[in-house]
């Protein structure tokens, strides 16, 4: 049987460069712009606070996305039990980064989460179906269907 070589870790500093501007654009498309920033920030500390106990770095992407997906649905949760967040924006806030058309950001938000996640994953982020499976906690055709089903949902909204 064949040894697996493991990938070396590489410094947190590197690691945040390589793939904070994907987990910010996940979080942008999938929470309100306060929210995603505050889920930003929280994947980043939980991700340096396991990070001393890494092993192997060959997969950091599907794992920092998996951190990414698990707080947005504690973002969602807290929602959900003191009601939803005001949309007003307070006075001196920095608006969000323009990516595209808002219109089509409105419809992505509209998808049900796994849809939206998975079309994040895929369009935006460009994982791999198998990525995208391991950060949803899913089977690989469950994410390729998640993502269809994404498709067509916003192919009907922009008919």
């Amino acid at each position: 049987m064949a040894r697996r070589s493991i990938d070396v870790v590489p410094p947190f500093q590197e690691f945040f460069d390589e793939h904070a501007t994907g987990v910010h654009r996940f979080l942008a498309s999938s929470l309100p712009p306060h929210d995603a920033e505050d889920c930003f920030q929280e994947t980043f500390i939980s991700a340096l606070r396991a990070y001393p106990k890494l092993r192997d770095g060959s997969n950091l992407r599907s794992w920092v996305f998996t951190i990414a997906a698990r707080k947005v649905v504690d973002s969602h949760r807290q929602r959900g039990k003191h009601g939803a967040a005001s949309d007003a924006v307070p006075e001196g806030a920095v608006p969000p980064p323009e990516v595209g058309e808002p219109e089509l950001w409105e419809s992505v938000r509209a998808l049900p989460p796994q849809q939206r996640a998975a079309i994040v994953l895929r369009y935006v982020n460009d994982l791999r179906y198998r990525e995208i499976a391991a950060v949803l906690g899913c089977s690989e055709a469950a994410a390729r269907q998640s993502a269809k089903a994404g498709l067509d949902r916003l192919k009907e909204v922009w008919r």
